[in-house]
């Protein structure tokens, strides 16, 4: 089974700091670096760390060849990866003294999806593949439509979130993966529980995994709900912590693992993720890490 990921790439600039600057404040970093990412990329960089079947469908300036070299070394298919006139999608991340995370992003060549490029990245779908998306680049509407005749698992990651992922046809996607802010956002709901139920109610045909840092994950689907706790570890940046755990969830879901299985080895992964800097780069190997 292959997971196809339309994804976004992103060079990440990240900044180390004291706390997050404050309007008017001008704040000196304690460290800078520079990272490949993207929640798109980092999602592929991780169901290929999984031992995933995974095939990238992005787009990238001329500055950011090395992020596609980059994902093929991981063993990620990116021929359908283009190269385009625009830059490429960049992230400037603060992270603070306590491995917290905010981010400001760019979407560059990421935002120049064309109807074509669907339909290409399709013809080479087959029935029972998993079609992943986020929200980090354009035409996500177009991709879930081309995706309804084909019969293909649909997953959707809606982040970041914004006020357009409501006018999305969403009743087509087969499984949400989302966090407490989007879950709040898609459902009117603040607490995990309500949140849940809420979503069952708006999208009854789909299941949810509700990621709750700390307190673990919740999945959903009918009748069924399965909680899962975190591992208690030192966090140092949380940045790429949900992308780690989307990868290796699918991972095991496109092996035929139990749902309970598949949640339990992405909350590992994701602990894992957390106790090192950077996004991408701090994704844990499967065999090795994990």
């Amino acid at each position: 089974m292959k997971i196809i990921n339309f994804g976004s790439i992103n060079i990440d600039h990240v900044y180390d700091v004291d706390h997050f600057v404050r309007p008017g404040e001008t704040l000196s970093s304690k460290n800078y670096a520079v990272f490949s990412g993207g929640k798109g990329a980092n999602q592929s960089i991780a169901l290929a760390r999984a031992n995933a079947d995974v095939l990238h469908v992005g787009k990238i300036g001329l500055d950011g060849i090395w992020l596609q070299e980059k994902m093929e070394k991981e063993g990620i298919d990116t021929h359908l990866v283009k190269i385009v006139k625009a830059p490429t999608g960049h992230a400037i991340i603060q992270v603070n003294s306590e491995g917290e995370n905010a981010i400001i992003i760019h979407g560059g060549a990421n935002l120049t999806f064309k109807s074509s490029d669907i339909k290409e990245a399709l013809k080479s779908a087959n029935a029972g593949d998993i079609v992943l998306l986020q929200n980090e680049i354009n035409s996500v509407d177009k991709i879930l439509k081309q995706t309804k005749d084909k019969d293909l698992k649909v997953v959707f990651n809606p982040a970041p979130m914004s006020d357009a992922v409501k006018e999305y046809p969403l009743e087509l996607v087969d499984i949400f993966i989302i966090n407490e802010t989007e879950g709040e956002a898609l459902s009117g709901e603040k607490k995990p529980m309500k949140i849940i139920k809420a979503m069952d109610k708006l999208y009854p045909k789909s299941a949810v995994v509700l990621t709750l840092g700390k307190k673990g994950v919740i999945y959903s689907q009918g009748k069924q709900t399965i909680k899962v706790d975190a591992l208690k570890v030192k966090a140092v940046d949380t940045t790429g912590a949900g992308d780690t755990f989307i990868g290796y969830f699918l991972a095991e879901l496109s092996r035929g693992k139990r749902i309970e299985k598949c949640l339990k080895t992405a909350v590992k992964a994701a602990s894992i993720c957390v106790t090192r800097k950077g996004a991408a780069d701090s994704i844990p190997r499967l065999g090795v890490d994990v």
